[in-house]
């Protein structure tokens, strides 16, 4: 069966004579005497009926209302469990990046070593030894990287004795740039420099990829830059608290309280995300909190979107001649000049009497007017209601 509340249209704290009032109105538009042309109206006619013998009864109203609520309950106790599993898988990833950050930092560590006590071998030597160092710890590429740049000091050797023959000074040669941009390493004799000096640009080329081998490592990005899950939660505000932007706190699923200003824009179902305010996990990024504002029932107003409406009583005699009436507005008093003719379908719309909106302004306070009968039945409008239905006009 679906919610009677929603089949009757309307709230869960209405009161019996509310709900009578609204099954009657319902009933006669959906009868199946005057929808004859509607194959459906029996069934909505039947479950209307269905809908009023459960709120009717005070014992079958409480027990659908318990069912309602344990069904929420159950529902956002799941979503709880659902971020805390969330936020544990998060803190095993950044656990495990950690970890591989650590081993590449170690393998670095040897390397840069092992560089260090073949620096005092023959240049060949060394550049054979850095090369088959970068290919074990990073790859074939980066090996490749450094091949090419042997070649290009191997060049570098090669143009300084032709430069001497061709008569150009020693400092000329050093001035001159080479192939791949950088100057000659050559001495004043022509002969190449210390091998402490060259097995040093050897070493420059794992240093330069240390970062993004980190990278990759650990999943292209950093582990630290990773953000914790965001922490649900849901406060409940009065439609008083929208209308001043007051102060309000909502309790986190771990036990903490939060609390925050209500901002323009609020209204039922918003989300506010306060951020660096989630979950909190070593390694990464504070997660932020995210609040669902529902806004509690109120015996003045219901809300719809930035919307309030309000529900004026009318007697028969005053929606066929008009009337002018008072009702209570968000800010006080308000009057309202009801036309003549005026059904149960005729609302009166008054402007900027809603709750505040982000972009600035307010939403409307919608009148809905309703005819009522009088508490006792009254004889002169009992024979004008038989006889305009008989068609017998006096």
């Amino acid at each position: 069966m679906r919610d009677p509340y929603k089949i009757l249209g309307v709230k869960r704290d209405a009161a019996a004579d509310e709900i009578k009032a609204a099954w009657r109105n319902m009933a006669k538009a959906v009868h199946p005497d005057h929808n004859r042309d509607d194959p459906t109206a029996a069934a909505r006619f039947a479950e209307i009926g269905r809908a009023y013998e459960t709120l009717k009864d005070p014992r079958k109203r409480s027990l659908f209302d318990n069912a309602v609520r344990m069904a929420e309950a159950k529902k956002q106790e799941q979503t709880i469990m659902q971020q805390r599993q969330a936020a544990r898988e998060a803190a095993v990833r950044a656990k495990a990046a950690q970890a591989n950050a650590e081993r590449v930092m170690e393998e670095l560590a040897r390397a840069a070593q092992k560089a260090a006590a073949d620096s005092s071998r023959q240049q060949a030597d060394s550049g054979e030894a850095a090369e088959e160092m970068v290919e074990r710890i990073f790859g074939a590429r980066a090996a490749a990287g450094g091949q090419a740049q042997s070649r290009a000091q191997q060049a570098r050797y090669q143009q300084a004795p032709q430069q001497q023959a061709q008569g150009q000074t020693q400092a000329e040669a050093d001035k001159r740039p080479d192939g791949d941009g950088a100057e000659s390493d050559m001495k004043g004799d022509g002969e190449p420099g210390d091998t402490a000096t060259n097995g040093g640009a050897n070493l420059s080329l794992p240093l330069s990829i240390l970062t993004s081998l980190v990278r990759r490592f650990t999943g292209a990005k950093d582990a630290a830059a990773e953000k914790a899950p965001d922490e649900v939660a849901t406060a409940t505000v009065t439609i008083d608290d929208v209308l001043k932007g007051g102060w309000v706190t909502a309790s986190l699923p771990e036990g903490r309280e939060i609390g925050f200003a209500l901002p323009a824009g609020t209204t039922d179902g918003h989300e506010v995300r306060l951020k660096g305010q989630g979950f909190k996990l070593p390694g990464m990024q504070r997660g932020d909190a995210v609040i669902a504002i529902r806004i509690a029932p109120d015996p003045r107003f219901t809300v719809d979107g930035f919307d309030l409406h309000a529900v004026l009583p009318l007697s028969i005699e005053n929606a066929v001649l008009g009337t002018e009436a008072d009702i209570n507005g968000p800010n006080g008093p308000l009057n309202v000049t009801v036309p003549a003719w005026s059904g149960s379908d005729k609302t009166i719309r008054i402007a900027g009497q809603g709750l505040p909106q982000e972009e600035g302004g307010r939403g409307d306070l919608v009148v809905e007017l309703r005819i009522m009968l009088w508490e006792k039945p009254d004889d002169k409008v009992t024979d004008l209601m038989r006889s305009m239905r008989e068609g017998l006009f006096l």
